[in-house]
Order: structure tokens, then sequence, then C-alpha cells
């Protein structure tokens, strides 16, 4: 029997309370359990067809960075990677960057998710603030990925030529992805909330010769027309040869309203099968970018081969989806867990795909939309948790999730009483996944286990294949203390290169600036010696204080857990010439104001969890946190503003998902520089 009754059970601290203790004990996976995941399949798989037995999961981990190329050859066969031509070798040498992988073989990463598939069913489900539920079965994609892919060819798209979109996440943008896998094109997307400037500092850069592209979409309610946005970006583009217009908030929006444009129901109708070219393990498949919260955003290329075997891994072996399971994650297009979902066709799963706020109509949708698709594994955000426990909705009142197994939450670290909250709130038996990687690698570093128990505030496990340590300021690996996350050994998902990127010069600066032939990847970590480990947020946004470093995370944990308080924002303005403050901005529920008596409460919360000397010197009440157009609080550029920098050059406004939030600290940053000058 699975131990599971996280609110009861004697390790989990102050349970009651809703404030568990780190580390405690929530869920442990029964036997039945255990012996039903894939992970298992494959260590029996590996023991019968290479004669090597694992204890436990640490020493499996062990083996696979020790012998990457044995590790990395067993995903392939285990996986059933098809090859029309044989690899020579499974890696060319140890190195980062330039590691070559699987060299000779050819391949086509669409071929994965059409193979041998029951086409009567579900592929995708879909719903959105617009539509009800509707499902496209395995037989639809395909008929409708090759009916795309052909008039992609008539266009004159060949391998290597960039098609760009501009969409929403529909099943249109799927099935536009897949064609343009299939035929060697390459896929890159922007979101429809990104404006025309931040749209065009990605797509200007790739040069692409079809674009697909909404009309509009709606938000929470609001309608959001985006015809204008869609004609700056055709006349900024001068490689475009034809745009796809999927009519979404105005159905009877006409082509001739734009240049060179079709609707998507005009593309011809074809019965002629889906075929696959054949391409290089490391032909390219996309391209994703960084956030650009400074300069120009990093164009960042993945292959065909390196995506393929990573999300198999990862959705095999550590998400445990098997053929038949509904995956749902809550992502727009413009991140990277977009593609993470798609790939879990590769697997033989049905996607669930949701468009619209999560609380539109009210906080039940994405649960209500789980319980009538049966989903089986339901991807969300950590601070998605965070918004459900503010307002006091508990799921499993009103549904059963009878079929969810898992349970996966990323994009900024999970705290304790997000753990405890969907053990509590969601379903008690399941796998709880806390996860840690990156766009840069369309893949996760550290994260979920399903053979392993569930602690609350840790990350379960270093993922298999990923030589993950964590390394101290003279580059020395530490456990037990936190470091600077790095990676030792290459992965095949790296990036191929930065597109237009001469000599690697922005990748090298990027990853390699600190540690020579080490990936550093910008955050901070903590290991234990059992593989477990907690992320701290940004290593540049790093608090210091008297010489003791603090990751952010861990103080809008216990900030976001006081109830007046919506959200946070944390600065440690350390500069030298300049008097050293620690700054904390905190959004308040509707009603609420930032008396002397709540201003206490939070420095004393601060200094009974985290430590007296990291209370903050000022707190100021904002409107809004200022956020990347992925959600990503601006720790770093609002940083630089207030310690004086030009707003251009502390950050890319068109980054920004809602600029009116800067306006408060440009006003501060001056107070801030007169009240300097006179103490001066």
């Amino acid at each position: 029997m699975a131990v599971h009754d996280a609110g009861r059970h004697p390790s989990a601290g102050d349970a009651d309370s809703g404030i568990p203790r780190e580390g405690a004990l929530l869920w442990k996976p029964s036997e039945e359990w255990i012996g039903k995941t894939n992970l298992v399949a494959f260590m029996k798989w590996v023991e019968k067809h290479k004669g090597l037995s694992f204890p436990d999961y640490h020493a499996l981990w062990r083996w696979s960075v020790d012998h990457l190329e044995d590790f990395w050859e067993c995903v392939w066969q285990f996986a059933g990677i098809r090859s029309s031509a044989p690899y020579t070798r499974v890696l060319s040498e140890r190195r980062m960057p330039g590691a070559r992988w699987f060299p000779g073989s050819r391949l086509n990463y669409a071929e994965h998710v059409f193979r041998d598939r029951p086409e009567e069913e579900p592929a995708i489900y879909f719903r959105s603030e617009r539509h009800s539920l509707k499902t496209l079965s395995w037989r639809e994609l395909a008929r409708q990925t090759a009916r795309v892919a052909r008039w992609l060819k008539s266009q004159g798209v060949q391998p290597g030529d960039r098609v760009a979109a501009y969409m929403p996440n529909i099943p249109e943008t799927a099935i536009a992805f897949l064609a343009c896998a299939s035929i060697g094109a390459i896929w890159s997307c922007c979101s429809p909330d990104f404006g025309a400037r931040s749209v065009l500092d990605r797509f200007q850069q790739i040069e692409p010769k079809v674009l697909f592209a909404i009309d509009g979409y709606q938000y929470n309610g609001k309608r959001h027309d985006r015809a204008e946005v869609l004609r700056e970006v055709q006349r900024a583009l001068p490689t475009l040869k034809q745009t796809v217009l999927v009519p979404y908030l105005n159905p009877d929006i006409a082509a001739e309203d734009f240049v060179n444009t079709i609707r998507w129901e005009e593309m011809p109708v074809t019965e002629a099968p889906l075929t696959f070219e054949q391409v290089p393990f490391d032909h390219p498949l996309w391209i994703l970018y960084t956030s650009g919260t400074t300069g120009i955003p990093k164009a960042i290329v993945h292959g065909h081969g390196g995506i393929l075997l990573e999300h198999c891994k990862a959705l095999l072996l550590h998400a445990d989806i098997k053929p038949g399971d509904r995956v749902f994650r809550f992502t727009s297009t413009g991140w990277m867990m977009w593609n993470m979902l798609v790939s879990s066709l590769l697997v033989g799963a049905a996607i669930v795909l949701y468009d619209g706020h999560p609380l539109y109509p009210s906080e039940e949708v994405l649960w209500e939309l789980a319980e009538k698709v049966d989903v089986t594994y339901f991807g969300t955000s950590a601070a998605y948790i965070g918004l459900m426990m503010k307002t006091g909705f508990r799921p499993n009142r009103k549904y059963r999730f009878a079929s969810m197994r898992g349970f996966g939450s990323t994009g900024s670290a999970l705290p304790s009483e997000g753990f405890l909250w969907v053990y509590q709130n969601v379903k008690e038996d399941l796998h709880l996944a806390s996860g840690s990687g990156g766009t840069d690698v369309c893949a996760s570093f550290v994260g979920g286990n399903p053979i392993l128990p569930v602690h609350a505030g840790h990350i379960q496990a270093i993922n298999l294949g990923v030589k993950a340590e964590a390394y101290d300021d003279d580059g020395n690996p530490v456990v037990n203390e936190m470091g600077e996350l790095v990676i030792t050994q290459p992965m095949p998902s790296m990036p191929l290169y930065f597109w237009n990127d001469p000599g690697n010069a922005r990748y090298l600066d990027s990853y390699f600036d600190r540690y020579p032939n080490v990936w550093r990847h910008g955050d901070w970590i903590k290991f234990f010696r059992d593989g477990r480990s907690i992320i701290y947020g940004r290593s540049d946004a790093t608090i210091n204080r008297q010489g003791v470093r603090m990751g952010t995370a861990e103080i809008y944990e216990v900030v976001e857990a006081v109830d007046e308080v919506v959200d946070s924002l944390i600065v440690d303005l350390e500069m030298l010439g300049r008097p050293s403050m620690l700054l904390l901005f905190v959004v308040l529920k509707e009603g609420c104001s930032l008396t002397p008596e709540l201003q206490e409460k939070i420095r004393a919360v601060i200094k009974e969890k985290v430590s007296p000397r990291h209370a903050p010197d000022r707190i100021y009440q904002v409107q809004e946190i200022p956020r990347t157009l992925n959600g990503k609080k601006l720790e770093v550029p609002v940083r630089r503003i207030l310690l004086g920098h030009p707003l251009e050059k502390a950050v890319n406004i068109d980054s920004v998902a809602n600029k009116e939030a800067l306006a408060f600290f440009i006003r501060l940053a001056k107070e801030l520089d007169e009240e300097t000058k006179h103490k001066t």
C-alpha cells in the first residue's frame, strides 16, 4: 500500500496547519506501483540485453553518466528509435560544446509520432474559452498533417527552410509543426500575446519563408485583436512568401485583408500519404528563444535526434507516460513546455490542449477538463498551484481524477506547502514531480522519478544521463550546500548552435564563460547525498547578506505564504559606492494595505523561516510584479533599474508582459538616487 495520506503522515511536520516541514515524506510508491513503471521495464531490459543490474535508482543514474554512450544507446533501442541509415558510433567525443551524437544516422522526429498508432483513437483533445471540447483522431491528425506538408512543399519549402508561427495552443499549431518536421523544415513559434516588436526580434533573425498566424484570441473573457500586429509582422519580414491565416477570433475575416495570405481551410485537400524526409541526427527541428530580458533574444537551435531521444527518455522513464495516456500541460506556445506537451505524441499518448485563462470562467476550468477527458498526467506551474491555494478551491471535493497517476510542476520552485496542497486537494495516491531545466536544452536536469518517494519541497532526483552538480565559487563540487548548477557531460538535446551566431560567440558566453568546458546554467541549487535537490532561483539574482548567500525562492516561499500577500519580488541592492539595501515588493489581496503591523508580520516570518539577516530593509506595496512574457519575475532587470541603469539597457521592454508595472520601479530608482546623493 502506498504511503500517500500526506496530511497525517507522521513525518509531515505541522501538516494540519498547512506548513509541512521541508523534506517531510508525503508519498511513497507501492511495490505494485513500482513494478508497473516504464523505468523498471527499462532496468529489466538493460539486464536482459546488456547483462547489467542495478540495486537502486542512484546506481542506475551513476551508470548512465559514467557510461554515457552505453546509456543513450540503450535508450535508443528501448524506445525503438527508427533510422534509415545506421549510426557509426553513439558519441564522437565527450566535449561541450560541439558533441556530435549518433553520426551517420538519418531519421525524422515526426515519423515517430505516427508509427503504429490506433487510427480511430483520440490523439488530440482541445478546449478553449471560445470552443467546447473536441477531439481529433490519430487518422485525422495524420491526414491534416499530410495536407499541410504537401502545401508547404508546393510553396517551395525545403529541408532547412524556416517556418514561423504566431499561434496559440490549438490543434492547428500542432498540425503545422508536425508538417514542418515531416519535411525537414525548421519550426519556430511565438505566442499571440507577444507584441509585434517581440515577434520581430525573434523572427527577423531566422528569416522565415512561411508564416502561420491567427487573427486574434480571447483571454480571461476579453477579446484581443491581432490583425494589425500580423500586418506589421508581414511588412517587416521580406523573406515571407506566404501566410496561412487561422480565423480564430473572427470566423469571417478575409485573407484579402492581408498580403499573400490564404485561410487555413483553403489549403488543398489531399489524400496523399504522409511521408517523412530522412534527415541527419543533428538536422535542426525547431528554434526556441530565451526570454530576452536584456538584448535581443537568443535563437536556440535544437536537432531532430537530440530532442527525439531526450523527450522519449523523459516521458517514458521519468514521467512514466504510456500509450493511450492523456497528457495535459497548462502552457502557451511561447514556453518550451508546449514542445514537451506535443512530444507526448512520440510515446503514443494523446495530448490535451487548453487555450485561455486558467481561472476563466472559474477556478474549476482546468480541473473540469481533466475530469472530463480522464487525464492521466496533469502538468502545470508552481505559480498556478500557489494561485489555487489562494482561491480556497479544493478540486477533489468535486472531482475524482480516477485515472490520474502523475502530476508535474515546473516554471519555478514548488514550496513545501504547494506539495502538501496537491496531496490534500487533488489526489492522495499520486506521483507529484517538481522539476527544473530550461528552454536552452528543452528538457529537465532534475525532476520526477516514479519509483522514489516524494518529499515536501524537494526535487526527487537527477535525471538519467544528466551529470548535474553544484559548484562553489572556486569550481569545486559541493553537496548539502547551495552552489551553481552545472552540467559536466554533454546531453543530446543541448543546442546545436544559436542562429546567426558567428563563431559560437554568444553560445559560449551564455553557458561556458565561467567554467571552461562545463555548462553553467545560471541557477542556484543544493544537492543532497541521495540525489534530491532544491532550486533556489537564478544565481544572478542571489541575495548576499553579510557573506551569506540566499536564493530568492526561499524568500518567496515564506512571504507568499502570508495570507495577505498575493505576489512578491525581492531585490538585493548591493553595489560598491551605494548603501546596501534589501527591498521587498508585495502585491496584496484586494482590500488589504501595507500597514506597519503587516510589515512587521512579513519581517517576522522571514526572520523565523529564513534568517534574521535576510529580513528586508524596506517593504513596498505595488500593483503588479513585472514579469516576462513567459511569466518569470523580472528580478535582474528590476535590480538594474533600481541601481540606476537606463531602462533600455536594463530590460528588453518588448519581453515584458506587463510593461506598466515598471513605472513604479523607475520612479523609485530616482528617489533612491536622490537619497544616495543626499547622504554623500
